[in-house]
Order: C-alpha cells, then sequence, then structure tokens
C-alpha cells in the first residue's frame, strides 16, 4: 500500500483503463504522485492477467497521493468525473468486466460524505438521462500494478493517444465534459475582439494587446472557460507583441491542431475544455524544448498571485513559492 505522512492525503478512484486514468491527475498541482493498481478485490497481489480475467474482485485503479491544502479532494472528485461515464454499469468504454466498472474508494468519512454529494450532485443536475452508475466503497487493499503499467502515458505516448481516442473515452469526454457554449451570453459578456478571437480564430494586433509586456506574476486563464493555461513564471518578451510563454501550465489543458489558413502551415493552440482559439505554437522559443506558445491577450484573463485564493484557484499559489 501507498505511504502517507501528515500533509498528505490518499484519493482512490476506479475509472475503467487505468492507463486512461494517470494523466488527468498527474499533472495538477498539489499531486505527489498518481500510482496504478488494483483495489477491491480478495486476492493478494494479484496480476494484471488475474485482474483481467474478473476471477479476483478488483477492479483497475489509480492512487492518488495529494496535498488537500493545495488541492482539495472535491476537486479531484469534479475532475474524476470528467474522465468516465459514469451511467455505464458494465465497464468503461472498449473495456468490459468487473475489473474495468468505476468506483470511488474512501478513506475516510469526510471522503464519503464528499463522494456521495458530488455522487447526488451529478445525479440531480441532469446532465444524464441513465442513472449514475459509479460505486462508492470504503477503501481497502491497494496493490501497485506491474511496472509497465505505471505512467503508461509517458512510456508509450503513441499507443496511449490510439487507445485514448479509440477505445471511445476521447470523443465521449468531449461530447459530454466540454463546456457548453451559449451563443447569446457570450455575445454578452465578450468584447467584439475577444469575441473574434476565441470564436472566429481572429487575431489581435502586435504591440496593442493588454498583455504582451505584461510584468505582473500570476496567471493566466480561458477568458472564455476559466480554465487555468498559462503562468507568468513561464512568460518572456519574444519580441512578437503577443504574450509569449515556454509552456502551459498543464499540457493537457491545451489541444494543438494543424493550421492551414492563410496560405500558411502552422500549429494551433486551442483550450481543451472552452474550445477557444488561443494562438499558435512555434519551435523558434528559448530553453531545450525550443517551443513558444504564441498567444492573444484577448483569449485570456489574467489573475493576480495575490487573488488565486479569492478566484478559487489557491492550489495554483505554489507556482509563485
Amino acid at each position: 500500500m501507498t505511504e502517507n505522512n501528515d500533509r498528505f492525503e490518499l484519493a482512490t478512484f476506479a475509472g475503467g483503463c487505468f492507463w486512461c486514468m494517470v494523466k488527468p491527475f498527474d499533472e495538477m498541482p498539489g499531486i505527489e504522485k498518481v500510482v496504478s493498481g488494483y483495489t477491491g478485490g480478495q486476492k493478494e497481489n494479484p496480476t494484471y492477467e488475474e485482474v483481467k480475467s474478473d476471477t479476483t474482485g478488483h477492479r483497475e485503479a489509480v492512487q492518488i497521493t495529494f496535498d488537500p491544502a493545495i488541492f482539495p479532494y472535491e476537486k479531484l472528485l469534479k475532475l474524476y468525473w470528467q474522465q468516465i461515464d459514469p451511467t455505464d454499469p458494465g465497464g468503461q468504454f472498449y473495456d468490459r468486466g468487473e475489473s474495468y466498472k468505476t468506483a470511488i474508494y474512501y478513506h475516510n468519512e469526510a471522503q464519503k460524505e464528499m463522494a456521495e454529494a458530488s455522487k447526488k450532485d451529478l445525479e440531480e443536475s441532469g446532465k444524464f438521462q441513465k442513472p449514475i452508475a459509479t460505486d462508492i466503497f470504503p477503501a481497502s487493499a491497494f496493490y501497485e500494478a506491474e511496472d509497465y503499467h505505471q505512467g503508461y502515458y509517458k512510456k508509450n505516448p503513441l499507443h496511449y493517444n490510439q487507445f485514448h481516442k479509440g477505445s471511445g473515452r476521447k470523443d465521449f469526454i468531449e461530447s459530454n465534459w466540454k463546456a457548453e457554449k451559449d451563443e447569446k451570453d457570450l455575445r454578452e459578456r465578450l468584447t467584439e475582439m475577444q469575441y473574434n478571437v476565441t470564436q472566429k480564430n481572429g487575431t489581435e494586433p502586435a504591440f496593442n494587446n493588454e498583455f504582451w509586456n505584461n510584468e505582473k506574476e500570476g496567471i493566466y486563464v480561458d477568458v472564455v472557460s476559466g480554465e487555468p493555461l498559462f503562468s507568468s513564471t513561464d512568460q518572456y518578451d519574444a519580441g512578437c507583441g503577443w504574450p509569449s510563454f515556454t509552456k502551459p501550465i498543464r499540457k493537457a489543458q491545451v489541444e494543438e491542431k494543424e493550421d492551414l489558413s492563410h496560405g500558411m502551415i502552422r500549429t494551433e493552440v486551442r483550450s481543451k475544455d472552452g474550445d477557444s482559439h488561443l494562438g499558435h505554437v512555434f519551435p523558434d522559443g528559448p530553453g531545450p524544448k525550443g517551443i513558444r506558445y504564441c498567444i492573444n491577450s484577448a483569449a485570456l484573463r489574467f489573475i493576480p498571485k495575490e487573488d488565486l485564493e479569492k478566484e478559487g484557484l489557491s492550489e495554483y499559489k505554489q507556482l509563485f513559492e
């Protein structure tokens, strides 16, 4: 079982194939580690083949060691729901059977109450027409999976991406968990420039935008969805007249797509949840990876580091400590 100390707590989630359940949590602030393994069954130290045969009672799961002061359990639950089809009682996507069923395994009464409340909220939200099938169980012995399963998305990115897409999980998440756009709402709360950039793939004028020379400390979120995207700690002056960054806060929070518009071959950057056009990424940046994210100010909202807690984003304060 995973060791813990006074600072960290454990969270355990079953969400189908554990390959796909590591990446969403792995890059989040306050997450110490994410381990793939087996739990809920009767056999000690089971192998992958034994668990997959549905003879052990175990389910594939991930166990997360996290700092609740930075990333609270409620946010883990919210992120967990957004990785699964919670209405499927027989497995997840391509993977069928007991070992691929979903479950939240609580480690204390507080986690139990929060898990039950979040499940009830999802049921009452009307988001899904079918009943929520995810189980809530007390945590039991957790057995780490074989080494080749750990961090699979990093070790085998090509196969991971093919499986994530081919299994049906990627399309389900995009169809059911992406922020829904209300055209009337967007027109009312966005400026003409913000709307043109984020919704029509526009580009604002260089050197005549809000953040191209910003020197304050804080993070940038999608002006449409509010999802955290970039940090001032990774911002630099590229001399191009737009905010430039060496990397996003989390690579998983942005999507890159081929852009053949205007007679050029470029790589467009979009926000994952809000599906907002942000800008482009170029191979001419500083640092060992040589990447430059050239982003429109109009696609961003800046939150100073002193306002992060007030905005419900206290987990990102550690970027500036």
